[in-house]
């Protein structure tokens, strides 16, 4: 081989070697969809919390460091399907995580489906969210076994028989879990006596609470979300009702008590996750690193967004690629993953988990329950 020969090959080589290293460094994009403002602001910073804590403990995936693309989606649904579309033009993210609400969830969901890009939700708990798409998959657990949690504890804990339900009628979670509920409500010899609604926005439920106050009700279902849910529950101890309020995931967040005040108090909810029902190795670590980090206890949302996280990754690493199609078969076939939130299985793009019960008291949330799938 002549001196330039061997130059060459030396240049070859070296060349190699530099581009490896490049393709090793790259970094894995993946999309952060979120509501930073906006009526569900509140939410989406617990969620970005868990996140950030999931990342300083896992950021790499296949040996290259996971760089996170925040979008804020507003809290709208126009803007979900708009980050999303922009996330996977704009930033060629191969997975993307989000967005939160069942509604946010659905509006997004068909764009990141036609894409061919692995979407995980970590809160949206309406069940139409993952039916019949492959690409989209969430981490908690859905409205019809929360629904059905929430109907058995009224009946077989707090002993009651009768009660009426108050939901937002333009949200899909809060319409999907008054319907599952009182379904489960009905099947364990409860009868709903009324059912009544009301819109995101509204500031005056008396109309709709002296309706339900003619009833008299054992309990009231209000699956709702801030900041509307704490506002119907002045209104009500104000108007005399003293039946005790039932509430889903959405209820758990430090604002449901500065807004509500001594009215919530008693108030019990469905949730995802608390310290005081912790069940693995990894939810005492993660309250106890989340403690020493924000200096506050640790809530739902963080949980589940820390779960989410590190759930893809463990996908992603499993797939041995970030390959769409090897994402997907990956997370299809999760099972007994260890998170904080207990140990999840995904069936069907859907998570199956536990689910816990709390209740406020003297202004903090107490664990109750925990039910099993």
């Amino acid at each position: 081989m002549t001196v330039p020969r061997r130059l060459a090959a030396l240049w070859a080589a070296a060349w190699l070697v530099l581009a490896g290293q490049a393709l090793a460094a790259e970094p894995i994009k993946i999309g952060l969809v979120l509501p930073l403002t906006g009526g569900s602001a509140a939410y989406g910073e617990m969620a970005l919390m868990g996140i950030r804590l999931a990342q300083a403990q896992g950021g790499q995936a296949l040996g290259r460091p996971v760089e996170l693309v925040l979008v804020d989606n507003k809290s709208d649904k126009v803007e979900s399907s708009n980050a999303v579309n922009r996330l996977i033009q704009r930033d060629h993210v191969v997975a993307i995580l989000g967005p939160l609400s069942s509604s946010e969830a659905l509006a997004a969901a068909p764009v990141a489906e036609a894409a061919g890009v692995p979407l995980v939700t970590a809160w949206a708990t309406n069940p139409l969210v993952t039916q019949g798409r492959v690409y989209i998959f969430r981490t908690c657990f859905i409205d019809p076994f929360q629904g059905g949690v929430a109907a058995s504890f009224a009946v077989n804990h707090l002993k009651v028989k009768t009660a009426a339900v108050l939901f937002d009628v333009g949200r899909d979670y809060s319409v999907g879990l008054a319907n599952f509920f009182k379904k489960s409500f009905a099947s364990l010899g409860g009868q709903v006596v009324a059912t009544v609604q009301y819109s995101e926005g509204d500031q005056d439920f008396s109309p709709q609470l002296m309706a339900i106050k003619a009833k008299d009700p054992e309990i009231i279902y209000l699956p709702g979300y801030l900041p509307e849910e704490p506002l119907v529950v002045r209104q009500a101890r104000e108007l005399g009702i003293k039946a005790p309020f039932l509430s889903g995931d959405a209820a758990q967040s430090d604002e449901l008590i500065k807004i509500g005040g001594q009215a919530v108090e008693g108030l019990y909810f469905t949730t995802h996750f608390d310290e005081g029902g912790v069940t693995t190795p990894q939810g005492r670590q993660y309250a106890q690193a989340y403690r020493q980090k924000y200096g506050k206890a640790p809530d739902a949302l963080g949980a589940l967004g820390f779960d989410a996280y590190l759930l893809l990754l463990d996908a992603i690493g499993r797939a041995g690629s970030t390959q769409a199609q090897a994402v997907v078969k990956a997370l299809e076939t999760t099972k007994g993953f260890a998170g904080v939130c207990g140990l999840t299985d995904i069936v069907a793009h859907d998570a199956v988990k536990p689910a816990v019960i709390l209740q406020v008291k003297e202004g903090e949330f107490v664990y109750v329950a925990t039910v099993k799938p």
